[in-house]
């Protein structure tokens, strides 16, 4: 079968010259991960970013027309949540919306079967007005505002996290129905995002004060929650937290409680999803053995959130200006200002501790898609590359290299920008907000549409 791009080479670079019309096959969704869904990925992606960049003159666009965009595989998402399943398949899915807020992939994701980890009256509001029932979601917080409790109360979101005494009073007063989760404290040292620093009661805490304290109020008390961290590195304390967990189950039973639910929480990324649930499935065994789950009904359930998305959606962005320097003392031919940047879908690069890489989408009128990896593949060009904002903090890359000697008006793309960009981009200086999404999809979605 041909390609759907056809490749040349040249002295500087690989250019891809032309995009086959013709839409690739779909491969069915009944099939696993493969590099053939991979590849296929590739190939929609690139089909739609440069379909969308082909279209833009920055010499006569309207304002706001060349602005950065997304290009979603959804395709990506459902393999994500299926190869959950196929590792963890008794641990359900509750989809972190806080990730990434998109809604064709919080529908997806529950048209698949996944359910929702909310943190907010607004996360809430997005579960619950794209037709899913409250039974679907845990009111993942630990530390919510009241007026957010009653409104979890109005419509019925019946399970919530709990790490400290103060919330329990909250709760007898505004939600007294509401289940509870004791959320404990977890050593994640060692991950991309430390929570622990900010949630999570110690065994001590749950067993002298929380458990205790619940059973007068008679808040119910169901089970035990945990997160060791967003972007685990060290499984280690996976287990560890299941047996402590198991510990606090054992301790809630002698004050009456009928515990059936553990959450263990997020921190799962795919390129280590191997080593992480092998360590789940593990835990799980050691310390709540089927005999042990079965008589008590027990559920578990995590809330991995950039596991699904991370990898499924890719930002393009347009080259707005260039300061040349010259070759400087660190060899930098120039700095280049990107119409995205720190305090847009680019914040990763702040809040979540990612290092994106930046790649040229088109320059000079040709287009460079995917050449990474590729023989003859040129990456000569020294740059640094800064948002678009008046703050110097606004700084994408401090030094990158690229396949071209980029211009204003050429676009660069970023790849793997699905967690934790979108989701947290602001509107300093009047610019960014929310950028449009293209969706493709490199899975046929059965019943599914976007």
């Amino acid at each position: 079968m041909a390609s759907a791009v056809e490749i040349l080479k040249n002295d500087d670079s690989i250019l891809i010259t032309e995009f086959n019309p013709e839409p690739p096959k779909i491969v069915s969704f009944e099939g696993s991960v493969s590099r053939q869904n991979s590849n296929l990925s590739c190939e929609l992606v690139g089909q739609e970013l440069v379909n969308e960049v082909q279209n833009i003159d920055h010499d006569v666009c309207e304002a706001g027309e060349e602005d950065s965009f997304f290009v979603a595989d959804l395709g990506e998402v459902a393999r994500a949540y299926k190869l959950w399943t196929e590792k963890l398949p008794n641990v359900r899915a509750h989809y972190a919306v806080k990730c990434n807020t998109d809604r064709n992939v919080v529908r997806l994701l529950g048209h698949l079967g996944a359910n929702f980890d909310c943190a907010s009256k607004q996360e809430i509001d997005t579960v619950l007005a794209l037709g899913f029932d409250a039974s679907r979601i845990v009111y993942a917080n630990p530390c919510k505002t009241n007026s957010f409790i009653r409104h979890a109360r109005a419509n019925e979101v019946n399970l919530t996290t709990v790490d400290n005494v103060q919330e329990l009073y909250k709760l007898q007063k505004f939600h007294p129905d509401c289940k509870v989760l004791i959320r404990l404290v977890t050593d994640d040292e060692s991950a991309q995002c430390q929570l622990s620093t900010k949630f999570g009661c110690s065994v001590d805490t749950a067993l002298n004060d929380l458990l205790p304290t619940s059973k007068a109020l008679g808040i119910n008390v169901v089970g035990v929650a945990f997160h060791v961290g967003s972007g685990a590195k060290d499984f280690t304390s996976i287990y560890k937290a299941v047996k402590d967990s198991r510990d606090v189950f054992n301790a809630a039973e002698t004050y009456g409680f009928e515990m059936n639910i553990l959450d263990i929480g997020g921190g799962f990324e795919r390129e280590t999803f191997e080593e992480s649930s092998e360590m789940v499935r593990c835990s799980l065994a050691n310390f709540f053995p089927e005999s042990y789950v079965e008589d008590r009904q027990i559920r578990f359930l995590a809330e991995p959130g950039r596991f699904m998305v991370a990898n499924a959606f890719t930002l393009a962005t347009h080259v707005i200006a260039r300061r040349d320097l010259g070759q400087n003392s660190e060899g930098m031919e120039a700095m280049l200002y990107i119409n995205d940047g720190v305090y847009g879908n680019l914040n990763c690069i702040l809040f979540d501790h990612q290092h994106p890489t930046a790649q040229v989408l088109k320059h000079s009128g040709v287009i460079y898609y995917n050449l990474e990896g590729k023989s003859g593949a040129n990456k000569g060009h020294s740059f640094s590359i800064w948002g678009p904002t008046c703050d110097g903090l606004d700084c994408v890359l401090s030094k990158t290299q690229l396949a071209a000697n980029i211009q204003v008006g050429d676009w660069l793309y970023f790849s793997k920008l699905g967690a934790y960009t979108s989701a947290a981009t602001t509107t300093f200086n009047g610019l960014g907000g929310s950028a449009r999404v293209k969706y493709v999809s490199s899975e046929a979605l059965s019943g599914f549409e976007y």
